[in-house]
């Protein structure tokens, strides 16, 4: 079978879950890259850079970054024979309508959704959830698969040496904010840290400047933390197996997570977890050898996701790091205990194996004109917002244009 994945395709966590499907649909199938973005930074990077990729003609757009070309899409399709498509974060739905013009039975793996779009994805023919938290949501649907989400032990798994302490004199502790470090909660994660008396050392992925992203309040936390010798910030784009390797525990109090692939391959690396106690952060923590962090509220996003987020209460991040802090021989006992639990729970190669039956089973089946309508109303409804806040734009500029032609 030919199969087709669109996605997005360069360094960053969505593209690395199409890498995880595409690696093990490849085992029996040929796969074929609609990348959608990335272009910038992939083209000519041998990692996303190769022969089964096409970089798909985008269409600007101010109220989604997943619009493609229609033509350049059926193009894709065509010259590769595709047989099904996988959409990986497909916001804009109007390329299901395409591929019921073709006959093209689709599946999408789910991660982002509104209350307002759960209905519509009744048009794919099946859909892969990797969380608890998300098939919880679409269990309604009749081709709706639990596909337990894991990590390549062969890419990330543990150094010789890595049960050891990084530092036999303190415990270090590993955070990777990637291109969000609000999301990530590492703004919580900094004033915590700054907080805490005992020896220790935090060191800070990211793929941003956090000096400019943080206000004066975050900044001043971390200019303390550097002053005292415990905080090192490395800001990069670092390719798999990244740089778990320079921790002992794994420090995570992400407020809102689709699936916090993090998690996986730093316990798979020998980490010891610490993340809030919310789905779908808390279905990759054992709690007899990991830590989970307190919730202090929940509140709705602006843009309307389904989930809410959550604020890790920063008392309960504090109380944690101090008592890890405190007990180096208990941080050693953790790393090699969450080591073999992660290459029995949180292994890819062993939990993707069902994703051949979820294949097998789909078929194409023509869409009825029912949710075809309300994929074109929703659709609508998008453009019309961004149409007339255009318009009042537009009308305000033509005020301020004249006022100044007096």
């Amino acid at each position: 079978m030919n199969i087709g994945i669109v996605t997005a395709w360069f360094e960053r966590g969505a593209a690395y879950v199409s890498k995880q499907f595409e690696d093990v649909l490849s085992q029996k199938n040929d796969v074929f890259i609609y990348a959608r973005g990335g272009e910038e930074t992939a083209i000519g990077d041998t990692n996303w850079d190769k022969d089964n990729v096409t970089w798909g003609l985008r269409r600007n757009s101010p109220f989604s970054n997943t619009l493609i070309s229609k033509k350049d899409f059926l193009k894709w399709v065509h010259s590769n024979d595709i047989d099904l498509v996988l959409f990986n974060e497909q916001e804009w739905m109007y390329p299901l309508l395409w591929c019921d013009e073709l006959e093209i039975p689709t599946l999408a793996y789910i991660d982002y959704y509104k209350k307002n779009t759960i209905s519509l994805h009744s048009a794919y023919s099946a859909l892969i959830c990797n969380t608890k938290r998300h098939y919880s949501a679409f269990d309604w649907h009749k081709n709706a698969g639990y596909l337990p989400w894991g990590t390549d032990c062969n890419i990330y798994k543990p150094l010789d040496d890595q049960f050891k302490l990084v530092n036999e004199n303190y415990v270090t502790f590993f955070h990777s904010c990637g291109m969000n470090p609000y999301r990530k909660g590492t703004d919580i994660l900094l004033l915590a840290s700054e907080k805490i008396k005992e020896k220790f050392k935090l060191v800070l992925h990211s793929q941003i400047d956090l000096k400019s992203f943080f206000n004066e309040e975050i900044n001043s936390a971390i200019n303390n933390l550097e002053k005292e010798g415990k905080l090192e910030i490395i800001t990069k784009t670092v390719t798999a197996p990244g740089l778990y390797h320079m921790g002992d525990v794994y420090i995570y109090p992400s407020r809102l997570e689709g699936i916090g692939l993090t998690l996986a391959e730093a316990e798979v690396c020998g980490l010891v977890p610490v993340t809030t106690n919310n789905a779908p952060m808390n279905e990759f923590v054992n709690k007899e050898i990991g830590y989970l962090i307190d919730v202090s509220k929940y509140y709705s996003r602006e843009d309307g996701y389904y989930w809410p987020e959550c604020l890790p209460d920063m008392e309960s991040l504090k109380t944690i790091m101090i008592d890890i802090c405190n007990d180096k021989e208990k941080v050693v006992k953790l790393k090699k205990a969450n080591y073999q639990y992660s290459i029995e729970n949180l292994n890819w190669e062993k939990n993707s194996k069902q994703i051949f039956d979820i294949i097998d089973s789909v078929k194409y089946t023509p869409l009825n004109e029912k949710i075809k309508n309300e994929i074109i109303a929703y659709e609508n409804i998008g453009f019309r917002r961004f149409n007339n806040i255009f318009l009042k734009y537009h009308g305000i500029m033509k005020i301020i244009i004249n006022y100044f032609k007096l």
